[in-house]
């Protein structure tokens, strides 16, 4: 049963906040996506509650801005009722990931609201805001501002000619304006060429801010040791030298600004139209999320010297955390916890070309599910090839080894082994008494190995090195697998040495049990079969393990295998499932679904002709299962603004 108790900081104790990059609502998340966010932030979140700290993890889609409005209108519904349909496909996506968020909420809330225009008065007040007048591209077919991602150019940068208002996908540069870009376009109707037009904005003083955010920069990312690509991103900023930058936009979905700020009514005019920018109020909403999660909210926000914050997310999304967010944090002159450690990954690409949200190109989230292969493999898969340090490729060939050559081989069949012999006629499901040579030199030398790698698994998972965390929990389950192969474990063991046979039993299920605390992070479900076939609740990760956790006579469950071996040519199956961009995808499954619909009919016509009319609803019926629902979509169209990813229903 769920408890109703809210996580709290507690006194005294290590207080750990963790937030992972809030996706935008109407994207469908790629496998980089996955890993360089939500699935490391809930590594790291369960790794501290494993360890007994008081530990949130927060999450939940950004729903405001032009993409909204526009898909709303493409799909004549309102942003909320589009916003409603696709969190819902967020959260099942990574609920099929098996993410343990403790709450993954939105951003179109009124607690959102309410702290957005709270941050922007203390700003306003502190005079770190000034008005700017400036030129802005304007669809004259649309008759509307565009947003910055809905114009499109050659980048000013480095020349790339399909980028975005707001982004360069080539170059990776956000420090630009839209009209900056060479030839720009509208990204609705690219024939259209967007004019420039006066606008009145509020800007974020940046530049007046820039002393105190680097005096806090260099402290924080020292003392949480930042990852070095986050370091490098935001001290690049701040070399350049920061400037105001706009936090308002000519929109209607969105934060709107508070006009009781404005003494002069032809500013509360001008402003009455206007929303805030979604990118100066979407690391608020980590704030605001936990204020719907509980009431109690300022505890893990207002309580710097008590709480740590540990940030999750792309290279791309740097800035926005270590500049922008923390910038507004300070100019308030209010009490914040703020940013401690910055773990940020570079590029998971995918067979040698890149992952697009836009374009579509690579697994997505919901392909996952396609290949039925248990979410665990996939977790293990990405962590392990999490790119940390340097981009990465999603390869099937390695993807099938590491399941059958790795999670099967080492960790499973390390388990079945030693479960299969306990469950046998020698122990009857019993753990023997293993106490006469426990402590025998022999095993000693294992035990203390084994400590070891538990003591480099503890400083990697700190230091948020998660890809070499499980690298190292894997080394402890071939290391139990060591043990048993060094000492003969077998039926003959346990008949010919009993006592022995007792004590490598006791000591091999102690390391199972082990491994089943220490790869929880990782594969969730995987340490819960273990611990249901071990018949043990699940055990804290120690600082120093005794291998007598569990005691002799404790009756365990039926052995049960926790891998299945993947057949290697699925490998050219996937690829040609999954190679094409999901506008090819999506029509493979539409001229699939048209032939499947085609056969129907033929079968139906084929079952009325040869049925008695008074008993064709009976038999029909009884040989298609359920009679389908009416005004209902076979599929759920996912977009960003242009590119479809094509959700199947099963």
């Amino acid at each position: 049963m769920v408890s109703d108790e809210k996580i709290l900081p507690k006194p005294g104790q290590r207080n750990i906040l963790i937030t992972s990059a809030l996706p935008y609502v109407n994207n469908v998340p790629h496998l980089g996506n996955i890993v360089g966010s939500v699935l490391s932030a809930d590594v790291f979140s369960r790794f501290h509650k494993a360890r007994g700290h008081p530990t949130l993890y927060i999450c939940g889609t950004d729903e405001y801005g032009t993409a909204t409005e526009t898909k709303a209108l493409e799909e004549r519904i309102s942003p909320r009722e589009l916003c409603d349909k696709y969190a819902q496909v967020h959260a099942d996506i990574y609920e099929w990931f098996e993410i343990g968020f403790d709450i993954f909420g939105r951003t179109s809330t009124s607690q959102q609201q309410d702290i957005v225009q709270h941050i922007f008065r203390k700003l306003y007040e502190n005079e770190y805001l000034v008005e700017r007048t400036s030129r802005q591209p304007y669809c004259e077919k649309h008759k509307s501002f565009l947003a910055d991602r809905f114009i499109e150019g050659t980048c000013p940068k480095c020349g790339y000619d399909d980028a975005r208002g707001d982004q360069c996908d080539s170059c990776g540069s956000v420090d630009y304006e839209p009209l900056d870009l060479i030839k720009p376009r509208c990204k609705i109707d690219p024939e259209v060429t967007p004019i420039a037009r006066d606008t009145r904005h509020i800007h974020l003083r940046l530049d007046k801010l820039q002393q105190s955010i680097e005096e806090w920069s260099k402290e924080s990312s020292t003392k949480g040791d930042w990852s070095r690509n986050g370091k490098i991103i935001t001290e690049s900023w701040l070399k350049q030298g920061l400037r105001d930058r706009g936090i308002s936009r000519d929109l209607s979905w969105g934060v709107p600004i508070p006009l009781d700020v404005f003494k002069d009514e032809k500013d509360k005019e001008i402003y009455k139209n206007k929303v805030f920018y979604v990118w100066f109020d979407a690391c608020i909403g980590y704030v605001s999320i936990t204020a719907n999660y509980t009431e109690d909210w300022e505890k893990w926000w207002r309580d710097p010297d008590n709480v740590q914050l540990y940030q999750f997310m792309g290279k791309d999304n740097v800035p926005f955390h270590t500049v922008i967010f923390p910038g507004s944090q300070i100019g308030t002159g209010e009490k914040w916890t703020m940013l401690h450690h910055l773990s940020t990954t570079e590029y998971l690409n995918y067979e040698n070309g890149k992952f697009s949200k836009s374009r579509g190109v690579g697994v997505f989230g919901n392909n996952a599910r396609d290949t039925n292969v248990a979410p665990d493999v996939w977790r293990y898969y990405l962590l392990k090839n999490r790119p940390e340090t340097g981009d990465t490729q999603f390869e099937w060939k390695y993807f099938i080894e590491q399941n059958n050559s790795e999670l099967l081989a080492k960790l499973g069949n390390f388990v079945n082994r030693v479960i299969k012999l306990v469950n046998s006629k020698i122990y009857d499901s019993v753990i023997p008494d293993y106490s006469a040579r426990h402590s025998d030199k022999a095993f000693e030398r294992s035990k203390n190995e084994i400590n070891q790698y538990l003591q480099q698994y503890l400083r990697e998972m700190e230091a948020v090195n998660l890809k070499a965390g499980i690298q190292t929990a894997m080394q402890i389950a071939q290391a139990g697998n060591n043990f048993l192969q060094s000492n003969g474990f077998d039926n003959k063991l346990a008949a010919n040495e009993p006592e022995k046979a007792a004590a490598v039993t006791g000591i091999a299920i102690n390391i199972i049990y082990l491994c089943a605390s220490i790869f929880e992070p990782y594969l969730p479900a995987t340490s819960k079969s273990i611990l249901e076939q071990l018949q043990a609740p699940f055990l804290h990760i120690p600082d120093h393990w005794t291998a007598d956790d569990i005691k002799p006579g404790h009756q365990i469950g039926k052995a049960k295998y926790l891998f299945t071996q993947i057949d290697p040519k699925k490998e050219e199956e996937w690829r040609n499932q999954f190679g094409g961009t999901q506008i090819e995808r999506m029509k493979k499954e539409e001229e699939a679904a048209k032939a499947a619909a085609k056969k129907a009919v033929a079968k139906a016509k084929k079952v009325k002709k040869n049925t008695k009319p008074e008993y064709a609803n009976v038999e029909t019926t009884a040989a298609g299962g359920a009679e389908p629902m009416t005004n209902q979509e076979p599929v759920d169209a996912v977009t960003d603004g242009v590119q479809q990813v094509t959700l199947p229903t099963s």
